[in-house]
């Protein structure tokens, strides 16, 4: 899969994804990240590429043309997926990761000062994302973001599919809690039905338990579930013993 970023801080974004899971995908040509910085098109000998607002306000805007020029120059190969990260976007969640996952191109555009000319944006996004209802000094955190997301979902990225299907968001739930060694820290022991090798039972446990992780933590994500009567038992019961 390939990432085209438009972005005045390529260097940001490179440091970020050049590590771990994400860096050795990379090395390993299974995902291809191209940066493409717009002040290289500016069309003038100082880089500048913004200008103040028409009709008024604070900050400064950026232009149009150094934007499609960059936009132009990231979609010779191949016509990409555009996406402009905003605060004025869906939230981004797993359903749309997945969605994305299955593209060849994506192209993802940041953002810096007050924003871009709405008129490019018009021409060139096929869609707005934002992370979250908060806002940010520029696109570059966002697009890690979508990147790292993404990625995780290209075949060969993590080690097998199971890295990923049982983790949180992936099925409207969150994951159960999980444990590692020592058995007993300070006086809180692992789950004695994670010790005793039933997979079946393991695997219901977890079930349930992420479920009720749901319920408590995310009341907005447990309330989209279709839980049967079978499930609504499980967990009153396991409420219960905890």
């Amino acid at each position: 899969m390939r990432f085209s970023v438009m972005t005045l801080f390529p260097e940001q974004i490179n440091a970020f994804l050049s590590e771990s899971i994400i860096g050795r995908a990379r090395e390993k040509g299974i995902i291809s990240v191209d940066f493409y910085n717009i002040r290289d098109y500016s069309g003038n000998e100082y880089g500048k590429i913004d200008d103040s607002l028409y009709g008024g306000g604070t900050g400064m805007l950026m232009e149009c043309e150094p934007v499609y020029r960059c936009y132009q120059d990231a979609s010779k190969e191949s016509k990409p997926y555009v996406i402009y990260v905003s605060p004025k976007g869906n939230v981004l969640d797993q359903k749309k990761v997945k969605e994305l996952s299955k593209k060849d191109h994506v192209a993802i555009l940041c953002g810096h000062y007050e924003g871009i000319d709405s008129r490019v944006l018009d021409e060139i996004v096929d869609e707005e994302i934002s992370i979250g209802d908060y806002v940010l000094t520029g696109g570059e955190i966002a697009a890690v973001t979508i990147i790292d997301s993404v990625s995780r979902m290209i075949d060969g990225v993590l080690p097998n599919e199971d890295a990923y299907t049982n983790e949180s968001h992936m099925n409207g739930t969150l994951e159960a809690p999980q444990f590692t060694k020592p058995r007993v820290w300070h006086d809180r022991e692992v789950p004695e039905v994670l010790l005793n090798g039933n997979q079946a039972e393991i695997d219901d446990y977890n079930r349930t338990m992420s479920l009720i992780e749901t319920m408590e933590k995310r009341p907005d994500m447990f309330d989209k579930l279709e839980l049967s009567e079978e499930d609504w038992k499980k967990v009153l019961a396991r409420k219960r013993q905890n």
